[in-house]
């Protein structure tokens, strides 16, 4: 697998950016079976998703954001921990890096986007087979640092289902599924970077055990990714905790 980050101009707050040009002035070409990773700050800043820090507390703006939260006071860090869109992520994603004064929020209809940028991919450069991924970056429990995940995707299939299918010595494997989109997530992330870099944007090309789509994912497929509270396999940790709605 190859995973080249692309450099852009810098794509700020408080000028007035259209996503699809920022690409087609940086990207030239675009191979067949090639996946463009974009980091969601970016769409985000495109789609004017910014607040000044000055015009509203953080908190309440997490609390705001986040479907689930649980406050800084019950952790060891003045950090949130919340569920928003079914993922466990600090902050309901709000972040400050590179944001010049601002807070920036995840992109509205993340997936909407995914789908609109593969169909551009798909025309600009001709291709029938092309994915995309909207990426941002989690900590893990237990793990020290982020790394990628995908917040959408599109253009190919997700997850790779093992369940029925033997190992080295025969056994039928019995839950294993693989995670397609987030594993590439951390790929790309990793070589975006997370600081100065001006790498908003990364292309993923010649990719083992991946099955492209010459469609958008359906409602079944984007379904099968999640896993509610009652069936996760750490629903002892996460029921037991405090959640709190915003009213």
């Amino acid at each position: 697998m190859i995973v080249k980050p692309v450099k852009t101009s810098k794509i700020i707050p408080g000028k007035v950016s259209i996503l699809e040009e920022n690409i087609t002035a940086t990207i030239s070409t675009f191979e067949e079976n090639s996946i463009l990773a974009i980091t969601s700050k970016v769409i985000s800043i495109c789609q004017g998703r910014l607040i000044l820090k000055d015009s509203k507390d953080k908190n309440e703006l997490i609390e705001e954001e986040a479907d689930m939260f649980i406050a800084p006071e019950s952790t060891n860090y003045p950090f949130y921990l919340t569920i928003k869109n079914n993922i466990l992520i600090p902050n309901a994603g709000i972040d400050e890096s590179n944001a010049q004064g601002n807070y920036i929020l995840w992109p509205n209809n993340v997936q909407q986007v995914a789908n609109e940028i593969r169909t551009f991919l798909k025309d600009t450069f001709r291709l029938s087979y092309v994915g995309v991924l909207i990426t941002d970056s989690t900590t893990a429990p237990l793990r020290w640092g982020v790394r990628g995940i995908a917040l959408a995707h599109s253009g190919f299939n997700a997850l790779n289902d093992y369940i029925g299918k033997p190992d080295i010595f025969g056994k039928k494997l019995e839950v294993t599924k693989v995670n397609v989109a987030d594993a590439l997530s951390a790929a790309a992330v990793l070589e975006m970077g997370e600081g100065n870099e001006q790498t908003p944007f990364a292309i993923i090309s010649d990719i083992s055990h991946i099955e492209f789509q010459d469609r958008n994912p359906t409602a079944e497929e984007l379904a099968l990714l999640k896993i509610s509270l009652d069936d996760d396999i750490y629903a002892p940790i996460l029921k037991s905790a405090k959640w709190e709605k915003f009213d």
